[in-house]
């Protein structure tokens, strides 16, 4: 058994070994996607269930956008509604696009939308409903589409990030994807953080693909998944920003956060051993991601296998030290990524000294959704916010 976890020890540790060489990357000057006129005509699709509340400020946002208008529309694609959402979204200047069959995840919906667009746009950005857009969004990722981008994603910022230090705590944790994850990536010509919201994808590579075809509840993950197994690249595109409003209590966001990590077990189930298989530089990288999760969970196996053969006190006074370890490790990075965010942290003291329960519960959020993976997704309620953060 010892030899086993030292074995499990070693793989994990060079595991973590590679991700963090990649984050180093970070350090380098970004690159811009050159300027260029406009040239790509989009299709910018809302899927929305139940979002009277905030639809209309979302297409109003885009409807704004510094880019000609005769080359976008804008599409809500309501879903399983029971409220004025279609309505709110007409008065604000929305084409609609009504899903013909079931939709039980936002993948079903875009799957429809796209299947009844497809070859009449040049390519396509996919938003929540309860999205601030910055205007010039589409501008920036016309510049991607130009300089041969397949997919791209733009940067996401929490709307509400001193409405509580949960909201806070989002924001963080988009910050730290930025900055570790798809900065890095960008410079070594490999993928970004492909997030569910704030993305584009080209009509060439959709019909590549047959259509959008994702069957999970982390379509977003699954798609990404697609492109590293066909060697696209997910283009990051920073300075296509966009707003999104984040839970501000904690058990709404466990909720949330447990299906994004049952969402990414399943994708990981489906693709890792298809990306292993025709192994490319994309599809590797990604697999290292996409088993985050279960790698999550096996670091607990040699420490606990190591407290076990420990006497009581000794025990004791190890998980002690790794706790306070723990918290004064990921208080120093909250700030750091707090000053990085251009936050103010002194309105996010809350969100710097609690970022770490934040980060220690995606441990039992994984364990739930190893052994008891939610079958249907659970309506984020949104209140809506006329403001961008500042």
């Amino acid at each position: 058994m010892d030899l086993l976890m030292d074995i499990l020890a070693l793989v994990l540790k060079c595991l973590a070994l590679y991700t963090g060489l990649i984050s180093l990357f970070c350090l380098l000057p970004r690159r811009r996607f050159p300027k260029a006129g406009p040239k790509a005509r989009f299709a910018v699709l809302l899927p929305a269930r139940n979002e009277a509340a905030v639809i209309g400020q979302s297409v109003r946002s885009l409807l704004a956008q510094n880019y000609p208008r005769d080359l976008f529309d804008v599409y809500v694609v309501p879903n399983n509604c029971t409220d004025g959402t279609e309505a709110a979204a007409r008065a604000a200047g929305a084409k609609i696009l009504r899903c013909r069959e079931e939709v039980r995840c936002k993948g079903d919906a875009l799957h429809q939308a796209l299947g009844r667009l497809l070859g009449k746009y040049d390519a396509y950005c996919v938003f929540d409903a309860d999205n601030l857009v910055d205007p010039s969004f589409l501008a920036r990722m016309n510049d991607a589409y130009v300089a041969g981008a397949q997919a791209a994603k733009g940067r996401i910022v929490a709307a509400n990030p001193y409405d509580s230090w949960v909201a806070g705590c989002y924001e963080l944790h988009f910050a730290n994807f930025d900055v570790f994850y798809s900065r890095p990536r960008e410079r070594l010509g490999l993928s970004g953080k492909l997030v569910g919201t704030g993305f584009m994808v080209t009509d060439k590579l959709l019909a590549r693909m047959g259509g959008w075809n994702t069957v999970t509840m982390a379509e977003d993950a699954e798609f990404a998944a697609q492109c590293a197994e066909l060697g696209v690249r997910v283009r990051y595109v920073p300075d296509a920003v966009h707003y999104d409003e984040e839970p501000t209590s904690f058990g709404a966001s466990l909720h949330q956060r447990r299906r994004w990590s049952a969402g990414l077990m399943t994708v990981a189930n489906r693709y890792i051993p298809r990306l292993l298989a025709r192994p490319n530089a994309l599809g590797l990288d990604f697999s290292v991601f996409l088993g985050s999760s279960y790698c999550q969970l096996l670091t607990l196996l040699p420490v606990v296998w190591g407290l076990i053969q420990m006497p009581l006190l000794r025990a004791g006074m190890a998980i002690f030290v790794a706790a306070a370890g723990f918290w004064l490790g990921s208080t120093v990075l909250a700030l750091a990524l707090c000053l990085a965010a251009k936050r103010d942290p002194r309105r996010m003291w809350k969100t710097i000294v609690l970022y770490p329960l934040f980060l220690a519960s995606w441990y039992p959020l994984h364990f739930l959704s190893l052994v008891a993976k939610p079958k249907t997704w659970r309506q984020m309620i949104h209140m809506g916010t006329s403001r961008r953060a500042a």
